[in-house]
């Protein structure tokens, strides 16, 4: 399954991956916290489903998350520059079920709710 949120916010690529760090998690996201050290790039969090390694890799354009432990492999992207919305910063999650039961989804909705809105204010706050 998959899902879309647009933050309409327009930002370069770079400064994107500069400001969204593992280390500043808590400035962009109020359903995930950390709970262990950050180390190689992954970062020990808890939230809703449970506890996880969040990781955080680069990708053309913009930055993928996953939870490394997650039997539904939850992961997103955060990007901008392309399609769907060039100008805009394009929050695309995925999980591998193509059926969930309707709570899961209310809360991965729940989720991208909550994180484009902290996503369009962080991003908007001068360094």
């Amino acid at each position: 399954m998959e899902f879309f949120r647009i933050v309409n916010r327009s930002i370069k690529e770079e400064e994107l991956k500069k400001k969204l760090t593992l280390e500043s998690l808590e400035d962009y996201s109020s359903y995930l916290f950390p709970i262990g050290e950050l180390t190689d790039g992954k970062l020990g969090v808890g939230g809703i489903w449970g506890e996880f390694t969040l990781c955080r890799n680069e990708i053309k354009g913009g930055l993928r998350f996953y939870l490394e432990e997650c039997p539904n492999a939850l992961a997103w992207t955060v990007t901008t520059g392309y399609p769907p919305v060039r100008e805009a910063v394009v929050l695309h999650l995925t999980i591998n079920r193509q059926r969930k039961q309707q709570i899961f989804i209310d809360e991965i909705n729940e989720f991208l709710d909550d994180h484009s809105k902290s996503l369009d204010v962080f991003l908007n706050d001068e360094d």
